[in-house]
């Protein structure tokens, strides 16, 4: 968006923290980013805006839109059916129109009188990665003979250090005869993973194989998490947006999730989902309701997920190695992910980007017509 001409008053990625006790740390910085925002907006006043997920900023933003007069479409739903659902009544008073997603969201919504529209996902709009198995081998490295697993554990420093050092504990204590591609993202730096990662190699070889007998790792930092996926025979990710882009590309995977034990807590007795979307009682084997998007939209569980102590090398290794063969549980996993790919494209083959755009133009002021044609309309 920076590139087509939006000026960046706050960059998203320098205020966006995961968890409870980590958002509180940050909160200072947060708001005064938020104090910036709203003054650029009273300075400016936008014919429109549109707000893209980030509910704890955007709920606000739209409240001081809504005392401007400025329409406000939002992009991506807050997990109202999730928890904090008393922030409905903010869209109910505050949001035009609301664009979302995730099928069961449109209904979720539209029972409670909210203007809302399921447009399909971007990501399921996406194209396969063209590049061969083989072009890949040979620009990072890989031997093409070998399976290789994609590991993401998040796209935040708190979500890596949670999530990467189980997942290459495992690598080291399970030997799976693998190679394993991590994507980094634009928001990490790569020296940071490979910090981690070599210390946690070193950590690990000394212990479980002190006599010098580690087998060989190969752990490789690629760019990309979408050819990393549709390469990849199976692979760990931990819940969030990566779960999605696992489903879509349709490869199999794990997911898992560690955050503090505060936050867990916490989350466990705030997040409840209604009965149109998970039934109350279908908890796992520690009482837990699912996290994983990809569950939510199939409305079963069709990927396992690893949290908190669950979360272990050896339970990984052991939910992994089924996905790594030709066996039923690949098959299944791979139909059902195809499903949910399916549910997510956009309705009536119109792009979702498209349709946040359409429902914008109905909301926008008639601009007075000085002759020639009209910008808005082409008359």
């Amino acid at each position: 968006m920076e590139n087509a001409g939006l000026d960046r008053i706050i960059r998203a990625e320098d205020v966006a923290h995961m968890g409870i006790t980590e958002v509180i740390r940050h909160a200072p910085r947060v708001y005064n980013s938020y104090r910036r925002l709203v003054t650029s907006i009273k300075k400016r006043r936008p014919d429109a805006a549109v707000l893209i997920d980030f509910p704890d900023v955007n709920f606000r933003l739209a409240r001081e839109l809504k005392k401007l007069d400025i329409p406000v479409i939002y992009f991506v739903s807050p997990q109202l059916w999730a928890w904090k659902r008393r922030r409905l009544r903010w869209v109910q008073q505050r949001v035009s129109r609301m664009m979302v997603i995730f099928p069961f969201e449109e209904k979720f919504y539209r029972a409670r009188g909210v203007n809302a529209k399921f447009v399909g996902h971007p990501l399921a709009e996406l194209p396969l990665p063209t590049i061969s198995r083989e072009e890949y081998a040979q620009r990072y490295s890989l031997d093409p003979a070998r399976q290789w697993i994609a590991l993401l554990p998040g796209s935040r420093e708190k979500e890596i250090h949670n999530n990467l050092v189980e997942m290459v504990d495992m690598a080291y204590r399970f030997p799976l005869d693998c190679e394993y591609l991590i994507p980094v993202a634009s928001t990490i730096d790569p020296a940071s993973l490979r910090r981690i990662i070599e210390g946690t190699a070193h950590m690990w070889v000394n212990e479980v194989y002190p006599q010098g007998e580690a087998p060989s790792v190969n752990i490789h930092l690629v760019p990309d998490a979408r050819e990393a996926l549709h390469h990849a025979r199976a692979s760990i990710v931990a819940s969030g947006t990566a779960t999605v882009q696992a489903a879509v590309i349709g490869n199999p995977f794990v997911v898992v999730y560690r955050v503090s034990p505060l936050t867990f807590r916490l989350a466990k007795k705030l997040v409840h989902y209604p009965p149109e979307i998970w039934p109350p009682n279908d908890l796992d084997a520690d009482g837990n309701l699912p996290i994983a998007m990809v569950n939510l939209i199939a409305g079963r569980r069709v990927v396992p997920e690893l949290l908190q102590a669950r979360f272990t090398a050896a339970n990984v290794a052991s939910a992994l190695r089924p996905l790594l063969a030709d066996t039923p549980e690949r098959a299944h996993m791979i139909a059902d992910l195809a499903e949910v790919h399916q549910a997510l494209q956009p309705p009536e083959k119109t792009a979702s980007i498209d349709q946040v755009c359409d429902a914008i133009d109905p909301l926008l002021p008639e601009k007075p017509h000085t002759g020639g044609p009209n910008p808005r309309t082409g008359v």
